[in-house]
């Protein structure tokens, strides 16, 4: 993989447009980094060569990943119906209103700051701290993802017990952010099961909050996503789509490999077929297959293999994706 050290005949020094350092080279990652050696016990994890264009974002991997097409024009919806709703919300609680719903609504700011460090402090006390002596190749990951997606400063990463469950989120509280893995995502002893596969999940959730998902403000501002049909979904499904994008720039090779176990299992994943249940996509039809995706707060697997797969433009939200026109 081509190292970004040495000159460049247009730009002069090579230049990392993400994290704005010149002569990253990263085979060794950020400076203050130790070379890292690969073998077959600790796999080496570079991000893509950058672009030499710092304002690039797409698909493709070797650019800034792209926001979902679809999210803003969600977003504004959803905050605009919030907007409007919340001081509904609170005349009604102050009348005496007993719709449940209403009452939710109008203590959101406190109940979303309530869960959020609810969430804040299981990680912390219930979690293993992802660090250089813990964990070590997942907390490279973290910092070459948040390096790679142009963050000031790599949110925190902790392992918790996954009894049986492979899953991951982002989250933060206050001005921080964090994530947290399952550990069912590593094998005894601390190592990735899969570490291209897990690679792509970490920069999925690091993505999350490199696109604001786990914002305060968003937050409160998105709450009405739990109770408005189709386009709360719709809107959960594109943040979804991009923080696949994040993964994607991060470690394209790794999306097989995380979708396949996503869908069967860590011990089955390894016998799926990525193509052949993508290529599902475009044949699995009908009024059921369509709810189902309709209401999900996640792209259904065989639609999200397939954007994965076909870069050249943005996941489905609505409509099953068609073959690109030959």
């Amino acid at each position: 993989m081509p190292a970004l050290t040495g000159r460049n005949a247009v730009n002069g020094p090579a230049w990392n447009p993400v994290s704005g350092i010149t002569g990253w080279d990263p085979a060794t990652g950020p400076p203050g980094w130790g070379p890292v050696v690969p073998d077959e016990t600790r796999p080496q994890q570079l991000p893509p060569r950058m672009p030499m264009d710092p304002g690039v974002r797409g698909l493709s991997p070797f650019g800034l990943p792209a926001r979902h097409s679809w999210e803003i024009p969600l977003l504004v919806i959803v905050v605009v119906l919030t907007v409007f709703a919340y001081p509904y919300a609170v005349y009604a609680v102050v009348r005496g209103t007993d719709n449940l719903y209403l009452s939710i609504l109008a203590f959101a700011p406190i109940l979303v700051w309530f869960l959020r460090g609810s969430q804040w402090g299981m990680a912390r006390v219930q979690g293993v701290k992802i660090s250089p002596t813990q964990f070590p190749d997942a907390y490279r990951m973290v910092q070459e993802a948040a390096t790679r997606f142009g963050m000031k400063h790599a949110p925190d990463a902790y392992v918790v017990l996954g009894n049986g469950q492979l899953n991951a989120f982002a989250a933060g509280h206050g001005f921080r952010r964090f994530v947290v893995v399952n550990s069912d995502l590593f094998e005894i002893g601390g190592a990735a099961r899969q570490p291209e596969a897990m690679a792509f999940v970490i920069g999925h959730e690091v993505g999350h909050i490199a696109a604001g998902h786990t914002s305060y403000w968003r937050q409160f501002g998105t709450i009405l996503m739990q109770f408005i049909p189709v386009l709360g979904p719709a809107l959960s499904r594109a943040q979804e789509y991009t923080a696949d994008n994040h993964g994607y720039s991060y470690c394209f090779t790794g999306a097989s490999g995380a979708m396949t176990t996503l869908s069967a299992g860590k011990y089955l994943g390894v016998l799926v077929g990525f193509d052949e249940m993508a290529d599902r996509a475009i044949t699995e039809t009908g009024f059921f297959v369509w709810l189902t995706n309709l209401q999900a707060s996640h792209p259904v697997n065989t639609w999200r293999m397939w954007a994965l797969r076909d870069r050249s433009r943005h996941g489905k939200l609505f409509l099953r994706p068609a073959p690109p026109a030959t």
